[in-house]
């Protein structure tokens, strides 16, 4: 009877504390296929050892320590842990609350119990890495969820964490007519000394990246404009560098992102409004675009859009027209979705509209989700399969490299070398 309540006990563990438990010490997986974080190697297979991997290539000569698991995985291709580059794990999709209610209304223990849904839903989509880029509203919350992640209490992805945000006084939200002293959904700062404080609070609270809205919508019903002068930006970017961390900006305007690029930032989210100069600028500078197409996408149908009946609405079509000019100036793309603004778990929307409405190579594609994402972001551990590197893996069914529907099709999630969904 013991052993049969031990059993049971175990099976019901919930996937947190199952998480907790440490990896066996040595597991050879052999899928169909091994993409790398470059390229396709059929007849693979890796080795994994603890938290790490430790040999990769073809099968016949790989050989698996004595005592090690072998785990078959037929008609499966292993790929790394996906990227997110771009999330809100303290929001939820604006069909069902709006953007202000959230920020206004909802209460912070019922944002935070629902990011903890939203982290578990990321991480058993095959997305072992966040990049969440604020909290809108919800303040250090990011930092407690990324600490929670990291000691075993929720299941989650990896995260790198922005907390509240900078913008400028009164270019944020939410905005109501003759209302003051509204809750923000970001920090706001000016001038030299304002800025370099709310920096340092940020990096000091957990940030492990700054973001900046390089522009913005100054006041009820106004129209995006450049926000932070080119010498607050710079000084962001210069006080962030002290510290060791990075800088991204949202903007959405030719000049926005044109004084973005020039403080320094790593990279620009949205960039609907880009034009060729301000893209071969990026390209120059080193800059990544994260275009977000599925939140625009998202936003467009909850605006009543019916794709591939009548004419695109202009901000599909600005988009697309940003797009193509970035790919023609040799931007590096960043992958990520702004999920949030439509449901976690659903992060592969991404990858597939860029893929199948933007035209890019479904490879090119993979390669920006994971290596790329990874360079761009300072993850020298992860992103490639590779020895010496975190063994957060991924199996899907089918060949990603072909269809880029096969990411949907997750069967098997390795954290840290734990199996977290089989």
């Amino acid at each position: 009877m013991k052993r049969i309540f031990r059993y049971l006990l175990l099976c019901c563990l919930p996937l947190a504390l199952r998480a907790q438990a440490p990896a066996p010490a040595a597991t050879l997986l052999h899928p169909a296929a091994v993409f790398d974080g470059q390229d396709l190697h059929p007849g693979w297979a890796v080795l994994v050892e603890g938290t790490k991997i430790t040999a990769v290539g073809p099968a016949a000569q790989l050989k698996a320590p004595a005592g090690a698991t072998t785990l078959e995985l037929p008609g499966l291709t292993l790929l790394p842990g996906l990227i997110e580059g771009h999330s809100h794990l303290l929001l939820h999709p604006y069909n069902e609350t709006s953007w202000n209610d959230q920020v206004l209304k909802e209460p912070l223990a019922l944002r935070v119990a629902r990011a903890t849904v939203s982290a578990k839903r990321t991480l058993l989509a095959g997305f072992t890495t966040a990049r969440d880029l604020g909290t809108e509203g919800a303040g250090y919350a990011d930092v407690g969820l990324k600490q929670a992640i990291d000691q075993g209490i929720i299941p989650g992805p990896r995260l790198l964490v922005a907390t509240r945000a900078l913008v400028a006084t009164g270019s944020y939200g939410p905005h109501l007519a003759a209302v003051e002293d509204l809750p923000q959904g970001a920090q706001e700062a000016d001038g030299v000394d304002g800025i370099i404080k709310a920096v340092r609070e940020q990096l000091g609270h957990g940030a492990d990246v700054i973001k900046v809205y390089a522009d913005y919508r100054w006041g009820p019903g106004g129209t995006a404009q450049a926000t932070f002068s080119q010498e607050e930006l710079t000084l962001i970017v210069q006080t962030a560098r002290s510290a060791g961390r990075g800088v991204v900006a949202h903007a959405s305007t030719a000049e926005g992102m044109r004084r973005a690029v020039l403080a320094g930032v790593e990279t620009i989210e949205h960039g609907d409004g880009g034009t060729p100069e301000v893209f071969k600028l990026m390209k120059q500078r080193g800059v990544g675009l994260c275009p977000t197409v599925a939140a625009t996408d998202a936003i467009s149908q909850y605006q009543g859009w019916k794709k591939g009946q009548g004419p695109d609405p202009e901000r599909v079509t600005e988009k697309h027209r940003a797009v193509q000019a970035a790919r023609q100036a040799g931007v590096a793309l960043v992958v990520g979705g702004d999920v949030g603004v439509f449901p976690h778990g659903d992060n592969a929307r991404e990858l597939e509209l860029l893929v199948q409405d933007y035209g890019y190579p479904v490879l090119d594609v993979l390669r920006a989700a994971t290596s790329g994402n990874a360079r761009t972001f300072h993850l020298a551990d992860r992103g490639r399969i590779a020895p010496g590197l975190l063994a957060d893996l991924v199996a899907v069914e089918g060949d990603p490299t072909q269809q880029v529907q096969a990411l949907r099709k997750v069967r098997l999630v390795l954290k840290g070398g734990v199996v977290v969904k089989e």
